[in-house]
């Protein structure tokens, strides 16, 4: 939904520009939107495994190496959401206490970082699920999702 709303946005102000209206910080909103979409799909990203793989290294692998391939990517996915849970979150607090905002709407910028720091919460709770996932089937051996 939120992708959507960007696209009417930049739509309404490229066909605004032909009878020569504006959409007031439509790059402000563009930003804004498209940086919270991309945070948003991390967690479905790593439920459904839908990550970007090289699987030309691995096409030829057993099923442990696998398994454990797929443990390490659980494993990295987690580090990089805490890691950067940590850093957004100290970067929301800059934004906050120096009242930064939107140059044209006069948005308060931490707002943005709200919906994404959700986002990479739930990259860390998918990612300790997958990793729960990953460590039984190396462990007790199953199918490779």
């Amino acid at each position: 939904m939120l992708l959507l709303a960007v696209v009417a946005i930049n739509v309404a102000s490229v066909l605004g520009t032909l009878v020569g209206w504006q959409v007031p910080g439509d790059f402000e909103m563009t930003e804004m939107g498209v940086a919270v979409a991309a945070f948003s799909f991390l967690p479905y990203c790593q439920l459904t495994r839908t990550n970007v793989t090289a699987d030309i290294f691995t096409q030829n692998a057993g099923r442990r190496t696998l398994a454990f391939l797929s443990l390490l990517g659980s494993v990295i996915a987690l580090l990089f959401a805490l890691l950067l849970l940590w850093r957004m979150y100290d970067g929301m607090r800059d934004q906050r206490d120096y009242a930064y905002e939107t140059s044209i709407l006069q948005i308060p910028v931490w707002l943005a970082y709200v919906p994404i720091l959700l986002s990479l919460a739930l990259l860390a709770v998918a990612a300790l699920h997958t990793l729960a996932h990953d460590l039984r089937r190396l462990i007790h051996g199953g199918p490779h999702d």
